[in-house]
């Protein structure tokens, strides 16, 4: 038997709770509980940073896409690095009421045109999943034209996911030089290896500095062009600067110089811009034609899916977008996006896309026919493309 301890007891009469026992095991039920709170602990924190991220980058009325809009500033003209001033596009006019009139015409610029001050940002959940990456200068931009369907096309683009775009209009190569290529760098989203980075600012096709500062940037940059009828493009722009200023002058008495001798006022962007062989003399001094793609405004609404299975060619894109992406709508007269990036639902461009234009003299339409007739033949020639105008 054991060994007596003092008052006669063996040390095998020592009661269990003198001596030290193990930890009962939790049960099962509470091990699980606290397993999922942990998970939806991280669950909700993840919500929350995403929620955090999207909410900060929502766009207002966007068009389409998503991401945050750069904020805007008004336009500026800017000198050139080397101090040069900058060269105005039009001649000055006699301070006549007419000229107050197309002055006004010139003026309104849609919010899109306006330069942006800071760069698009992905949402912070975003950068979390595709990595930091860098950002790039753009190895592709769209240069023109103005009111010719270039913001669909960007749009159009930016679902496919080798392609990330600024949204807003950079305006560098025409209003921004001067703030230099770190500037312009930076106003890029970042791109991860195998992405193009794109821009688009119409106006630079018709600015004589423009081809000269690109190639200087980048010999390689590809350019896309997106034309449309001049006739239909130039009543287009004058319907949107009338739809921010309804007093100006009709768009017969801006069309001509003289209404009697039916002088058109090539002076008028409006006029101007549609005057392509002009323009493309300028870029084909800096770049060869086969860096260049005329991508044709009429078709982009009539078979956006064939316009940019051109367009992901020249890019070197896989053919992702496709008939699937798009649906028309009637109501707007052009295609939209099933899904637009960032977005499960369809979408179409904003309600300044698709104005009804105004009523115009049928021999106004005429008149500006024959005068386009002899530069879209030339522009014909020029990119080995019969754009059916006339």
């Amino acid at each position: 038997m054991g060994q007596r301890l003092s008052g006669g007891r063996s040390c095998l009469d020592v009661p269990g709770r003198l001596l030290p026992q193990p930890p009962p095991p939790p049960p099962p039920v509470r091990r699980k509980l606290a397993l999922l709170f942990a998970m939806l602990c991280v669950w909700l924190y993840m919500f929350l940073y995403s929620c955090a991220g999207s909410c900060a980058a929502a766009p207002g009325l966007l068009l389409l896409g998503s991401g945050s809009r750069a904020a805007l500033a008004p336009p500026a003209l800017a000198t050139a690095p080397d101090g040069t001033p900058p060269r105005l596009s039009f001649r000055a006019q006699p301070a006549t009421p007419l000229a107050s009139g197309k002055e006004m015409a010139e003026g309104a610029a849609s919010p899109e045109e306006q330069s942006p001050e800071v760069p698009d940002s992905p949402s912070p959940i975003s950068s979390f999943f595709s990595g930091s990456g860098s950002k790039q200068l753009p190895q592709a931009i769209i240069i023109g034209v103005k009111k010719g369907g270039t913001r669909a096309l960007l749009e159009f683009l930016r679902v496919h996911p080798d392609v990330r775009a600024v949204g807003a209009e950079p305006h560098f190569f025409d209003r921004s030089y001067d703030k230099g290529l770190a500037w312009y760098r930076d106003l890029m989203p970042r791109t991860l290896d195998g992405q193009i980075t794109m821009e688009k600012t119409p106006s630079y096709f018709v600015t004589r500095e423009a081809p000269a500062r690109i190639s200087a940037m980048s010999k390689d940059t590809k350019l896309i062009v997106v034309v449309r009828d001049p006739v239909t493009r130039a009543i287009s722009d004058y319907t949107q600067t009338l739809s921010k200023r309804p007093d100006i002058p009709t768009f017969e008495s801006l069309t001509f110089k003289n209404r009697t001798t039916g002088l058109i006022d090539t002076s008028w962007s409006a006029i101007q811009i549609g005057i392509y062989a002009k323009h493309l003399e300028h870029w084909l001094r800096h770049f060869p034609i086969r860096q260049m793609l005329f991508v044709s405004g009429e078709r982009l609404i009539s078979d956006p899916a064939g316009e940019l299975g051109r367009v992901q060619d020249f890019l070197g894109l896989k053919r992702i977008i496709t008939d699937k992406h798009f649906y028309f709508n009637k109501t707007k007269g052009f295609p939209c996006l099933k899904k637009a990036e960032g977005s499960s639902r369809p979408h179409c461009l904003g309600k300044t896309k698709g104005r009804t234009h105004p009523e115009i003299d049928r021999e106004v339409v005429r008149r500006l026919r024959e005068f386009y007739r002899p530069f879209n033949l030339k522009f014909y020639q020029m990119t080995g493309h019969d754009f059916g105008w006339d």
